[in-house]
């Protein structure tokens, strides 16, 4: 079984910093970690997701979801494959 979490962020310049504190707090949790955002020579996207391949246990999973979604601008959808 993969979880996974899809983290959105509205905002990446206002709230990278928060979303990368959350992400050390929990990141024993946090097998693989996957950042995407629109980018070109003249375009750099403000919203973007991060992808997160997770173990541990669930707890503490829904614990990194919870702080995540204290976040302004920060949608989180939890996956299980």
């Amino acid at each position: 079984m993969y979880q996974i979490l899809i983290v959105k962020i509205e905002s990446r310049s206002n709230q990278a910093l928060k979303v990368q504190e959350v992400l050390t707090k929990h990141g024993c949790a946090i097998k693989t970690r996957l950042g995407l955002h629109e980018v070109s020579p003249n375009y750099c996207a403000e919203d973007g997701l991060v992808i997160l391949e997770l173990s541990g246990k669930k707890e503490e999973i829904d614990k990194l979801q919870q702080d995540l979604e204290k976040l302004e601008g920060v949608t989180v959808r939890y996956i299980e494959v």
